[in-house]
């Protein structure tokens, strides 16, 4: 009698075994798509840091108020400009009044560099609006 139970249990485990768990779902295959996710935020955080604690300083020091309102201020220039773009404004910007005559000449007068200061201008102007509370 014993024989036969152990034979009986061996038989239906090994089967078990083989055959695999009969219960369990078969998951569909995962869809892959070839088109890239849109880039939401191509900021580097370091980058919307620093422009937060400059804008910080700008407007009389760390408060919560002030910190908000830069937060916000730099999500909206991001919404309008790649980081870019944005770098390549600030950078004109910054070097075109640094230097003055011939050697601020390469900064200021390109047309480049007056479209993307004229527009980084525009920008933080909107984005002034819409996150400072007056």
């Amino acid at each position: 009698m014993k024989k036969k139970y152990l034979f009986i249990v061996i038989s239906v485990s090994l089967c078990t075994l083989l055959s695999g768990c009969s219960t369990l779902e078969e998951k569909p295959e995962a869809i892959v798509t070839t088109e890239p996710a849109p880039i939401v935020n191509d900021y580097p955080t370091r980058d919307r840091v620093e422009y937060v604690l400059n804008c910080v300083a700008q407007h009389g020091g760390l408060t919560y108020i002030s910190q908000y309102a830069c937060g916000c201020k730099i999500d909206k220039i991001a919404e309008k400009m790649t980081f870019a773009e944005f770098e390549a404004a600030k950078t004109f910007t910054y070097l075109s009044k640094g230097q003055t005559g011939d050697a601020g000449a390469v900064f200021r007068d390109p047309a480049q560099s007056k479209d993307l200061r004229k527009r980084i201008k525009e920008v933080e102007a909107s984005a002034e609006k819409s996150c400072f509370v007056k």
